[in-house]
């Protein structure tokens, strides 16, 4: 019989991309409120490898990825989507989304987003939300998976999240009991 732990906290990841980088300083502002602070911040990445959101956010999109200070319970994942998904709809313009956010978690082990969309590799964590398991961490590096989103798979956003990766196991090791958000 195999008895129940309690999961590790994980470090909180967000990847924003807009059409519009002077958008940045409100959401990190609404994130920071919601979340707490930001403790890595990537420079801008290209987010050019699908034109999937061109239609209803244009081209030119950009993607920055960020790091959260506070370690979170890894079952609060999906109350963080429904979070994030009202700041997109509250920033929306006629209709389309202006900012997409997609909030995930890291641990020693994986990287996984949420998402509002079923697959056959999702597993559904509430609130109609599915947790997608996008990278694992073997062989002292982040591996993609045959699912994973291209641009999760390119050189500087694996860099950005090994350094998350670091920066999470300092936590870890240096934990105390104030140290995770409830």
């Amino acid at each position: 019989m195999s008895l129940p732990k309690p999961p590790a906290p994980a470090k909180l990841i967000v990847g924003v991309f807009m059409n519009d980088p002077r958008l940045i300083d409100g959401v990190c502002r609404r994130l920071c409120e919601a979340f707490g602070e930001i403790d890595l911040i990537s420079p801008w990445f290209p987010f050019d490898l699908t034109d999937y959101y061109t239609h209803e956010m244009g081209p030119g999109l950009q993607r920055r990825m960020m790091a959260f200070k506070t370690l979170v319970p890894q079952d609060r994942l999906s109350f963080i989507k429904a979070e994030t998904n009202r700041m997109e709809l509250e920033s929306a313009s006629n209709g389309n989304r202006r900012i997409n956010i997609d909030p995930g978690y890291l641990v020693s082990e994986r990287f996984v987003l949420a998402t509002g969309k079923n697959a056959s590799h999702r597993i559904c964590i509430g609130g109609n939300i599915y947790a997608d398991l996008t990278l694992i961490y073997q062989n002292k590096g982040f591996q993609s998976l045959p699912w994973t989103y291209p641009d999760y798979t390119r050189k500087d956003i694996l860099e950005f999240l090994f350094r998350a990766r670091c920066k999470y196991l300092w936590d870890l090791k240096h934990l105390d009991k104030g140290a995770t958000s409830e």
